[in-house]
């Protein structure tokens, strides 16, 4: 496990960094899971001591002059040690290295107790969450338009079955913005982005461009939490953001992106759409004299072992785009994205739309999405941003009242 630097201005974003390096382990979707709950609990440990936001919890308790960042280490580390407990070295390497920054005395323990109490209560509080265990769709159709295992698939069949079911952190539940059904197969709209996809998409494409190849490649290798965790230490750190402001701010963009991934489970598994791989080798059975089948494609990147419909890249970026709007309104973007997972490739975006355009790009040019999935995780993603700012961790000194 690849530690970044610890003990900078800001613990807030230190550990924003080490949560994400920790937890790029996981699939994707466990990933978010787990940035949420890190990242709640250094809000909920912050919160109970600045008292600006309305807590989530509402159980920790805190002195008024308990230290903050050691409550923001300690929650940080405790969840992380917690869940990855081979990284326990390493983990209590970089905690020592942050609390070493702050005087020693009672401001500092009381702030330790604070930061314990609050990793102890989200840990438990996502004990049953219906993350775990892990379940599979066994596909029960071979109808046109219904999704068939790809060769990404184990005999168990779709993959994050549960995920559906999942606790939201935000949202009410995975159905509470559940989609309209994708296109008909018969329709323009579906003849317009089978077409783009089948031309643009597969490994022998001579219609993708070198850019459009590279941000496939980065965006296939690099998650939604990966991503906009990044995007938002480089924001915070260009507007000069509070660590209490940071604290919030990072618990948002996880939640919002956490409760996407359910949301869209919840839609993918309602429709069980086919993937781009299977529509274009089997064309000839959807009923459409403008879908010419290809039995020889193959996508540029792996198809991913569960339905399409809408996309869970747009979807959980859409979603933290959205809460990232608000936070950083009014501020210069500048943003540089890069990873050592797509050696050479480095990404530059003046906005955040320009961010999910290229990941919309990603996946359609990757051959494993229509448009039609980007544009449904769009709107799905942006509902789902609009909830979670709205309706949780509201300023503590407004009259709005929580709502998930």
């Amino acid at each position: 496990m690849l530690m970044p630097a610890a003990g900078r201005a800001d613990v807030i974003l230190d550990w924003n960094a080490i949560m994400q390096a920790t937890v790029g382990s996981q699939p994707p979707f466990p990933q978010t899971r787990l940035a949420a709950i890190t990242q709640l609990a250094v809000f909920e440990a912050v919160n109970a001591i600045t008292r600006d936001y309305k807590p989530y919890l509402g159980t920790i308790t805190a002195p008024a002059n308990a230290s903050p960042e050691a409550a923001a280490v300690t929650a940080a580390h405790d969840v992380l040690k917690n869940y990855f407990p081979s990284g326990a070295a390493t983990l209590d390497t970089a905690s020592a290295s942050s609390l070493a920054t702050i005087p020693d005395g009672p401001a500092k323990a009381a702030g330790i107790a604070v930061g314990q109490a609050a990793a102890a209560a989200m840990i438990a509080a996502r004990a049953h969450d219906g993350s775990t265990p892990a379940a599979f769709f066994p596909p029960s159709s071979l109808d046109p338009g219904v999704w068939q295992p790809t060769p990404s698939c184990t005999a168990a069949g779709g993959a994050f079955f549960q995920w559906r079911n999942v606790t939201p952190f935000g949202i009410r539940s995975g159905s509470q913005f559940r989609l309209g059904p994708p296109p008909a197969l018969t329709s323009d709209r579906y003849t317009r982005t089978f077409n783009e996809v089948k031309a643009v998409g597969g490994t022998d494409s001579t219609e993708r461009p070198p850019d459009r190849a590279n941000v496939v490649r980065f965006y296939a290798a690099v998650a939604a939490v990966g991503v906009f965790n990044d995007a938002a230490r480089q924001l915070s750190t260009a507007q000069g953001r509070s660590l209490s402001e940071n604290a919030h701010d990072f618990a948002l963009i996880n939640m919002a992106i956490s409760d996407g991934a359910v949301a869209t489970f919840d839609t993918k598994y309602h429709y069980n759409f086919w993937r781009p791989e299977t529509a274009i080798r089997n064309a000839a059975t959807d009923g459409n004299d403008q879908t010419a089948p290809d039995a020889t494609f193959t996508p540029f990147i792996v198809t991913p072992c569960f339905p399409g419909y809408p996309s869970a890249h747009a979807t959980l970026s859409n979603a933290a785009r959205e809460v990232m709007e608000q936070v950083y309104a009014g501020g210069r973007l500048s943003i540089t994205l890069k990873s050592a997972a797509v050696p050479g490739v480095i990404l530059n975006y003046t906005t955040l739309t320009q961010i999910t355009d290229d990941i919309d790009d990603a996946r359609v040019y990757g051959g494993i999405h229509f448009r039609t999935d980007q544009d449904a995780g769009s709107g799905l993603g942006r509902r789902i941003g609009q909830y979670v700012y709205n309706h949780n961790l509201g300023s503590a000194h407004d009259g709005c009242s929580i709502d998930r």
